[in-house]
């Protein structure tokens, strides 16, 4: 009690927070927050790095000192949010699954869902037959290493991979087997779309299950997903209500209540017990956003909710974000800026370097490519920009760097050597090469003066030299 007073005390002395939120890609967003910072200025940060757009499908997770998980809450202050002292580590993740994953609009929003749900059958939320299991891994592993090729892909490559808790030799060669002969000619982008129209057939799509136990004390799992309430005990789902059936969420202490109306007017009541209180009201709190989130038409529909029968007892609750029907109404209204010709599909899946994309003058950075910023990272300046190797004065390319996992590379139209002698110093920048695929790029830093021309009205650039395909 002592420790968590003195923690709070050094918090409120502190003018800044450092954050590192880990990102569904394995990698890690740092940033520095005002004490008084809300829940909304971090999630905008995250999104604006990413350049995500249909952001309200995640959320912003994070555990306290007694392992309990809770969501940020974007109406609140972060500090008084974290039970922890800092620097605070969060995590993003899906907090609504699409209902069709597959028909989102941004492939950035349909790529963090496939992050996502290649998470939850990695960690054994997404349960499936074997068969299914086998379908779902192939189509990672062409979004991964592209098409087989005898002369990469040895005997038991995709063992090398590890998709789900456990997998036995069987399944990987079976795994192998369906990449070889299905999986031919998909690009990454056909093979997550598959990956997500498979998925969203599943029971378990969507899970993010609450240990519990019924009546009985048998242990269960509750969970919510985007077409209703759902109750697992072992690999089987137990009970299912719509969302249009459920009427009411209740917790009191440890106890957690669903009522809900069925057919022919039969009313049920569900109870079962979590692990703690803490536990107990976090659950209710995922059933109401839900619930919400699914359920209602507009935004303006959500009420607040009591956890108890008696308004002026218990915890109140109010869902402050848009309902799925509002989320898609906003999403069809995205218009990006639309790339010029010269940009153009990838050369190999497995390339190392640096790509270039071509993008308007005026909204260079919020409209580059979703595979700029999340496949091949972030730029390496916010501004670096050169005039565009094709010759259209009308664009800007730009180069990105490199992450861990793999890098898209831009097969040109055209030889990418840029036509026009740079008016700045270059400075050589080089990046590892595979195989024959090697970027040689050049950083042009411009002198400070009055004059701007149209083509460069920002600071830096970024000039292609030289490429060997």
């Amino acid at each position: 009690m002592l420790s968590r007073f003195m923690s709070g005390s050094i918090r409120n002395l502190e003018r800044e927070y450092n954050c590192t939120v880990r990102l569904l890609d394995d990698t890690e967003y740092t940033c520095t927050i005002q004490r008084d910072a809300k829940g909304q200025y971090l999630f905008d940060l995250i999104c604006h790095n990413l350049n995500l757009l249909e952001k309200d499908y995640f959320g912003i997770r994070y555990v306290d000192p007694d392992k309990q998980r809770h969501w940020l809450e974007f109406t609140k202050s972060i500090a008084k949010q974290m039970k922890s002292q800092p620097p605070f580590t969060m995590c993003l993740r899906v907090k609504f699954y699409p209902p069709d994953p597959a028909a989102l609009k941004e492939e950035i929003t349909r790529y963090l869902v496939f992050l996502q749900i290649k998470r939850d059958l990695y960690h054994g939320r997404l349960l499936c037959k074997t068969s299914d299991a086998a379908m779902l891994a192939a189509y990672i592993l062409q979004a991964e290493i592209g098409d087989y090729d005898p002369g990469k892909h040895p005997e038991g490559y995709s063992s090398k991979f590890q998709f789900f808790p456990k997998q036995s030799e069987k399944l990987e060669r079976r795994i192998a087997d369906i990449h070889k002969t299905e999986m031919i000619g998909q690009t990454p982008e056909t093979s997550e779309r598959n990956f997500l129209q498979k998925a969203q057939m599943l029971e378990t799509y969507g899970v993010d299950p609450h240990p519990c136990k019924d009546v009985s004390g048998n242990p269960a799992f509750l969970a919510f997903t985007p077409f209703g309430f759902v109750v697992l005990q072992g690999n089987k789902r137990v009970h299912f209500l719509k969302w249009n059936e459920v009427t009411k969420l209740k917790f009191e202490g440890k106890t957690f209540h669903i009522y809900a109306n069925q057919k022919e007017d039969k009313k049920i009541i569900l109870t079962y017990f979590a692990p703690t209180p803490e536990a107990c009201k976090h659950l209710w709190k995922c059933g109401v956003e839900n619930q919400a989130f699914y359920k209602l038409e507009k935004s303006s529909q959500v009420r607040t909710v009591s956890s108890s029968n008696l308004f002026f007892r218990g915890s109140r609750f109010r869902y402050s974000g848009r309902v799925a029907k509002e989320v898609m109404e906003r999403s069809a209204k995205i218009k990006r800026l639309a790339l010029c010709p010269a940009e153009v599909a990838h050369l190999s899946p497995m390339g190392l370097g640096s790509a270039v994309y071509h993008a308007h003058v005026g909204e260079l950075c919020t409209y580059l490519s979703w595979r700029d910023w999340s496949r091949c990272g972030t730029v390496l300046t916010p501004h670096l920009c050169a005039p565009c190797p094709m010759g259209s004065p009308s664009c800007l390319a730009v180069a990105v760097r490199p992450l861990k996992r793999r890098l898209s590379l831009m097969k040109p139209t055209a030889p990418l050597t840029a036509s026009f002698q740079p008016r700045w110093p270059t400075t050589a920048l080089s990046f590892p090469s595979h195989g024959k695929s090697t970027v040689l790029l050049a950083a042009l830093k411009r002198r400070r003066s009055r004059k701007r021309e149209p083509h460069s009205r920002r600071k830096g650039g970024i000039l292609v030299r030289k490429v060997n395909l």
